[in-house]
């Protein structure tokens, strides 16, 4: 009997982390989910325990390992996705975190970017893929030095480590103690020129970030060296680490240039992939970022990736909260009855717009009610204003790239509504593609990346195992979707020109 082999993946996201075997078939198996606090003491501050997240993989690792061992799959590499931007400082000699992690939503220092960004924009836009921003791992870490007993006493002792996740879990479950990061994760730190493979130094000083702590640059296809079997009971490998939103883009097989991702999650994030080119006009949208989407054999795939903040979030509320309806699949099947009016307009700016422009003061809106509208009129103005915001997001990805979407790779808990699929395909003109098992497609982008050239022979060849499900052509012509989207985003421009205004006359 001919033994299976696979590649062990940790998907360590925000919210929870996961561990499971894929084998070369493409087949997830021995999947472990634990569970992750998040904390939210005071506005702008969100923090993790990294002590939590690393016992919580280990947790899940190991389950897998077991599952691995019963079904007979023999683990022969691990591959890493771990959330990006995430700052943690540890102390070398302990081994033990210093502080709470600073999770990549946290924005306590955005007015010290702020001051930086008349000076720093324009260089980091075409290098670096993005603007200061509202977030810094490297200034996190340089203001924790400042304030911090401990982190201070390590740094002047030579015992200080700084990394995002992928350096933490490196450095903990890999023989040697390797401290490295890879580009996927560098590239959304802020501090990493895309082009070059190298960090922006004079920013990191400008932050005043001392440039011996910063990880040693890799690629996300890597040999990071041999599991600990003390730790995780197997020795195997370690050959990928990248950031989770771009083991979805491989995970779901968008490899081509022109293959475009959608990510329905508590926001919903696009991905068009560019291949080898750099996007031609980076800085465009302030929403449009320009990232590595990964690197392998010291070549750089890039990607332009926009999103939505709470499209998810917004269908929670109005289930959870208002308790309009009992569920996201109930406002799938309500607006599959839905008249063809669309007068309702929904605006899933729960905490502001991101695309053309980032305005956070903008508000959600739900407009357009008269007597004759429907329960089924409201659900499909919900999924239509997500699918608007989708649409809204692979344009301004395509009009920054100089790259035209040739079909979107569907994900993420919507991506299981027909419904909203349709409306998708219509107002982007795009066909829409929903593979099976797309709740696993970090895990298996992680394990895929990892695998070629042993498991598989290459990207495509592991791609090539994923199953189709359904695919969504446009169904209505030019014209009706230019009237849709002119009506729709003339509603979100009339928001961000009242609040802008208002703030004015404060």
């Amino acid at each position: 009997m001919s033994i299976r082999r696979g590649i062990l993946a940790i998907d360590e996201g925000t919210t929870g982390t996961r561990a499971a075997w894929v084998a070369a078939d493409g087949i997830v198996g021995g999947l472990h989910y634990e569970r992750l606090a998040v904390a939210a003491p005071r506005p702008g501050v969100v923090e993790q325990d990294a002590a939590e997240i690393l016992r919580k993989t280990i947790d899940a690792v190991q389950h897998a390992v077991a599952d691995a061992r019963r079904e007979g799959v023999a683990i022969v590499g691990m591959a890493i996705a771990a959330q990006r931007a995430t700052a943690v400082v540890w102390d070398t000699a302990t081994g033990q975190p210093l502080a709470p992690a600073i999770v990549w939503q946290d924005t306590r220092y955005a007015a010290d970017l702020a001051e930086l960004a008349p000076e720093w924009d324009a260089r980091l836009i075409p290098q670096v893929g993005r603007p200061t921003g509202v977030r810094s791992p490297y200034l996190s870490a340089v203001r924790l030095i400042e304030t911090d007993a401990r982190v201070r006493e390590a740094h002047r002792a030579g015992t200080l480590a700084f990394g995002t996740i992928d350096t933490w879990l490196l450095w903990n479950l890999v023989q040697g103690r390797p401290l490295v990061t890879t580009a996927t994760s560098a590239t959304s730190c802020g501090a990493y020129v895309l082009g070059e493979h190298r960090y922006e130094t004079d920013y990191l000083d400008a932050l005043g970030f001392p440039r011996e702590l910063l990880p040693e640059l890799r690629d996300d296809q890597d040999d990071f060296g041999t599991t600990d079997p003390a730790i995780l009971g197997i020795e195997v490998p370690v050959s990928a680490a990248l950031g989770d939103q771009h083991a979805g883009l491989v995970g779901l097989g968008a490899l081509e240039p022109g293959d475009a991702m959608c990510v329905h999650g508590t926001g919903s994030f696009v991905d068009l992939t560019l291949g080898a080119a750099m996007p031609e006009r980076p800085g465009l949208y302030e929403g449009a970022l320009a990232l590595v989407a990964w690197r392998a054999q010291q070549q750089s795939r890039f990607t332009v990736e926009t999103f939505s903040a709470t499209t998810g979030s917004a269908i929670d509320w109005l289930c959870d909260t208002l308790g309009w309806f009992e569920s996201g699949r109930a406002i799938s099947a309500a607006a599959a009855d839905a008249s063809a009016r669309r007068q309702v307009q929904f605006v899933p700016a729960m905490t502001g717009v991101r695309m053309p422009v980032v305005e956070p003061r903008v508000r959600a809106t739900l407009t357009g009610f008269d007597f004759s509208t429907t329960k089924a009129d409201v659900a499909a103005a919900v999924l239509e204003g997500i699918a608007h915001s989708m649409a809204w997001s692979l344009e301004g990805s395509s009009e920054s790239a100089g790259v035209d979407a040739s079909s979107v790779l569907v994900g993420g808990g919507l991506s299981q509504s027909d419904p909203l699929l349709q409306m998708q395909a219509d107002l982007t003109q795009v066909p829409q593609r929903r593979l099976r098992a797309t709740d696993v497609a970090s895990l298996r982008g992680a394990a895929f990346l990892g695998g070629a050239g042993t498991v598989w022979p290459d990207l495509a060849a592991a791609t090539a195992t994923l199953v189709p499900d359904a695919e969504f052509e446009p169904a209505i012509d030019r014209a009706e979707r230019d009237d849709r989207v002119g009506a729709w985003r003339d509603r979100v421009n009339e928001e961000v020109r009242r609040v802008r205004d208002q703030n004015e006359e404060d």
